[in-house]
């Protein structure tokens, strides 16, 4: 009996492997097979929008293909012939169709080198297991990662007209990845690039700014700004938008940093209160609660009481500047950037090993232009003009203000 029950635990156990490989692998197979479906496709109807050819694009349909032995699921693109308005098929999707069955022994190595954590060997091994070759795996994933990075950290941004920007920063051991999401007048959220950086300094931050910039960032119209509230951040924005930007500092953030400081058992009430604060509808009416809660805290512990203080204006920005409530909920913490990394670390989050910042940044870029497909519009996006109108009337007041003094 023990020699069944130890049996049946080693299947189990090499179940659970081969879940999680699937799991970590899959999404690199697919990419390697959208990019040969791509490619096919550009071969027969040529690159987008190109005239001339016997041949058209022809949308999409769901399709299925086999990764080893495993079915999935996609998009499959179509191409007709102009004349006969006939489909062609893609010789590409026919092959992925059928499952792929190789050597036994190969999967056990590749179960055996994840389970001893032998991720070198695993990779090597990937693309034998799915199906693909070594040299059509760099050729179809490595190198359009380079090339999706490129995109992103090129993309003309002249054509958009932005009215916000959160920033936010990823971890990936011990690098950090910051990202710029910029919102357009109609809602629609843009990835506007990355900075790799181990710390939120300002000239590195700085240096990023003027690069959107040359890419024809739009910001002469004011921007509003949605930060974490590290220092780095704000300050380079002042410096680098003077006179048309405007920080909101992440209430989330700002609450569990006042929290950080008093005993876990005492979380709960002052976090209903800081969060009964923010929910005041006019800026002199939070502001009024926010520091009677100061002077409160104070007496229990004054470090949380310096941190609630530090910066509170900058968390109060979107009431001072009369949004509707519907602003008011999506511009008043990160939550909106944060939503698109957690859905980037869906692609990154299991990788235990980086071998450089630029694989770093390919795989980042890669699923940032992947996420953007599905990203929808931001909360309230009919009231964004009235942000522009306010954008304008908070920075023409800053000016007087500036001039004045």
């Amino acid at each position: 009996m023990k020699i069944v029950a130890k049996e049946e635990q080693e299947w189990k156990s090499e179940v659970d492997v081969k879940v999680e490989m699937i799991k970590a692998l899959i999404p690199i197979g697919l990419k390697a097979v959208e990019e040969m479906l791509e490619n096919e496709v550009e071969q027969l109807a040529g690159a987008r929008y190109e005239h001339g050819k016997i041949n058209t694009r022809w949308g999409r349909q769901n399709g299925s293909i086999y990764l080893r032995d495993q079915k999935i699921g996609i998009k499959v693109p179509r191409v007709q012939n102009k004349g006969s308005k006939e489909e062609i098929p893609l010789e590409t999707y026919r092959k992925m169709r059928t499952p792929y069955l190789d050597d036994e022994q190969t999967v056990k190595k590749l179960l055996y080198g994840i389970s001893m954590r032998n991720y070198k060997e695993s990779v090597e091994l990937a693309p034998k297991v799915f199906g693909l070759s070594p040299s059509n795996m760099s050729r179809r994933f490595k190198k359009p990662t380079e090339k999706r990075l490129k995109d992103l950290q090129e993309r003309d941004l002249s054509g958009y007209d932005f009215v916000a920007m959160f920033i936010d920063g990823k971890a990936f051991h011990d690098q950090g990845i910051m990202v710029a999401l910029g919102v357009t007048i109609k809602g629609q959220k843009i990835p506007l690039g990355i900075e790799q950086m181990s710390s939120e300094n300002s000239l590195p931050i700085g240096n990023f700014f003027e690069r959107l910039k040359a890419r024809g960032l739009r910001y002469e119209e004011g921007l509003l700004f949605v930060v974490d509230g590290a220092k780095g951040i704000t300050k380079a924005i002042k410096d680098h938008f003077k006179g048309f930007g405007i920080v909101q500092r992440c209430r989330w953030h700002k609450i569990e940093n006042v929290l950080s400081y008093l005993a876990k058992k005492e979380h709960g009430y002052w976090r209903k209160r800081l969060l009964c604060a923010y929910k005041e509808e006019t800026f002199e009416a939070a502001e009024q609660e926010l520091k009677k809660i100061v002077s409160e805290i104070r007496k229990i512990n004054p470090s949380a009481a310096a941190s609630l203080e530090e910066g509170l204006e900058e968390t109060l920005t979107i009431q001072k500047m009369k949004l509707p409530k519907e602003l008011v909920k999506s511009f008043g913490t990160t939550n909106c950037i944060e939503s698109v990394l957690s859905q980037v670390g869906q692609y990154t989050d299991r990788v235990d090993y980086w071998k450089s910042g630029n694989q770093i940044q390919r795989w980042t870029a890669t699923a940032l232009l992947e996420v953007e497909r599905r990203l929808r519009k931001v909360n309230g996006c009919r009231h964004l003009t009235a942000l522009r109108e306010s954008l304008k009337i908070a920075l023409n007041t800053a000016r007087k203000e500036a001039k004045a003094a």
